[in-house]
């Protein structure tokens, strides 16, 4: 008898746990630059759809809390950050806005039990468990590449950085100028930064225009003022430019022949694939093979643009 009901006492205990596995809620926070910036936009819907489909999977239900400063700003990033932690989220992303000021927040979080995966733009000197992007140093050097054979390997070339204080950034403007040195023909006048929205941006490539006219290349290590119209005031062609990302609006640039090249991120798997990451290491105590999870640049020309673009039908909310 003993024997009979402590089978059933097994047997009783393994059903709450699965039914409590089953009915398990999980929130990941997700703390993006910019609210505005239409890359990180893409991320969420990643997110949302990486939370669907691996809900579906594990038998949980995922929650994505989007706490994304409307511009961008690392104290803010910092202060989501403590919150997420506060209010009870397993997991975080973040895509790091300045790595000296989200360092201790990221570390603060991992302290406390919350694993913290970064996206896009990473903070090395934290305990991040994971970060999933392109590598930038090479990111730079490829825009370089591109921009060196649309020249004939002769110009100017100008830089348009964002935010100076963006680690992802800076690296990527390393790439750049460790490229050019191998064209002996192309000149980098400078780096340019500016605030990462395309009207800022856009404003910074016409002062520098007007401020340098013999400038006869760019070196856009982002693609911020691709985001408006009538951005480049140069006639196709006169003025070369390679630039990151693309979104539906940049690849205006490449259909009127302003832009030859994109060098598109996955910006919607920063959001599918930082989510993977966290359910992986809080569902199934699994770390990724690697710190870095890199992830590759597409071109995208005149050849493929079209077919490119109707990616965007599903990364992008209507």
């Amino acid at each position: 008898m003993q024997k009979i009901l402590l089978a059933a006492l097994v047997l009783a205990f393994a059903s709450v746990a699965q039914a409590a596995e089953k009915s398990r809620t999980i929130t990941l926070g997700l703390v993006a630059k910019s609210q505005g910036n239409p890359v990180f936009q893409a991320a969420r819907v990643g997110a949302v759809d990486a939370a669907k489909e691996l809900g579906a999977k594990h038998k949980l239900t995922i929650k994505i809390d989007w706490r994304t400063p409307n511009e961008e700003d690392a104290q803010k990033q910092a202060e989501a950050i403590e919150q997420l932690v506060l209010t009870g989220a397993e997991g975080i992303a973040v895509a790091c806005s300045d790595a000296n000021k989200l360092t201790d927040a990221i570390n603060s979080a991992v302290k406390n039990g919350v694993p913290v995966a970064t996206f896009d733009s990473d903070a090395p000197a934290s305990k991040r468990f994971v970060t999933y992007g392109v590598d930038d140093l090479l990111c730079g050097a490829q825009v370089m590449d591109e921009l060196a054979k649309i020249m004939n390997g002769r110009g100017v070339v100008a830089i348009l950085a964002g935010n100076q204080n963006a680690p992802n950034l800076q690296i990527r403007v390393r790439g750049v100028r460790e490229a050019a040195k191998k064209y002996p023909g192309i000149t980098i006048r400078d780096a340019y930064y500016h605030k990462e929205t395309a009207q800022d941006a856009a404003a910074k490539v016409e002062q520098v225009m007007q401020a340098n006219p013999d400038i006869t290349g760019w070196a856009m290590i982002g693609g911020w003022p691709l985001f408006t119209e009538n951005a480049l005031k140069w006639q196709p062609g006169t003025v070369k430019c390679v630039a990151v990302d693309a979104l539906p609006a940049q690849l205006a640039y490449i259909r009127s022949g302003h832009v030859p090249v994109l060098l598109a991120q996955q910006c919607y798997e920063w959001g599918y694939k930082s989510v993977e990451h966290l359910i992986n290491k809080i569902v199934l105590k699994q770390d990724p093979v690697a710190v870095k999870d890199i992830s590759a640049l597409i071109p995208v020309t005149k050849d493929n643009v079209d077919a490119f673009a109707k990616n965007w039908d599903k990364w992008l909310p209507k």
